[in-house]
């Protein structure tokens, strides 16, 4: 029989639409910290090869739009992990290079208002 052969209640075995919420939450990256998001190090990662950043690259390299690494850089300035020497620009911490390196959980980080 084939499997796509209609059932009694007109439903096929081959392919249902029921969603399964397993298979979502395995699509969803993990992040290091509550406050973090899967972009967050990926930008780092990137900004490590270089030594500042503005947000327009984020989007040039095809990380994430540049209106999100401007957000997600000012999150992350907020949690030390970098440092803005001027307006637009971004450049990675100690802490950011320690986070990259492993030696550092994000989660033990305090945001600076």
């Amino acid at each position: 029989m084939d499997d796509s052969t209609p059932d009694a209640d007109g439903s096929t075995d081959a392919n249902t639409d029921t969603e399964d919420p397993a298979a979502d939450e395995a699509d969803v990256e993990e992040t290091d910290a509550d406050w973090m998001e899967p972009a967050d190090k990926r930008i780092l990662e990137f900004m490590e090869s270089e030594d500042a950043f503005e947000p327009v690259q984020f989007d040039d390299e095809g990380i994430c739009p540049a209106k999100y690494a401007a957000y997600r850089c000012r999150e992350m300035t907020a949690y030390g992990l970098l440092n803005r020497p001027m307006p637009g620009m971004y450049m990675l911490t100690d802490a950011g290079e320690e986070y990259l390196a492993g030696e550092l959980d994000p989660s033990d980080l305090e945001r600076d208002e």
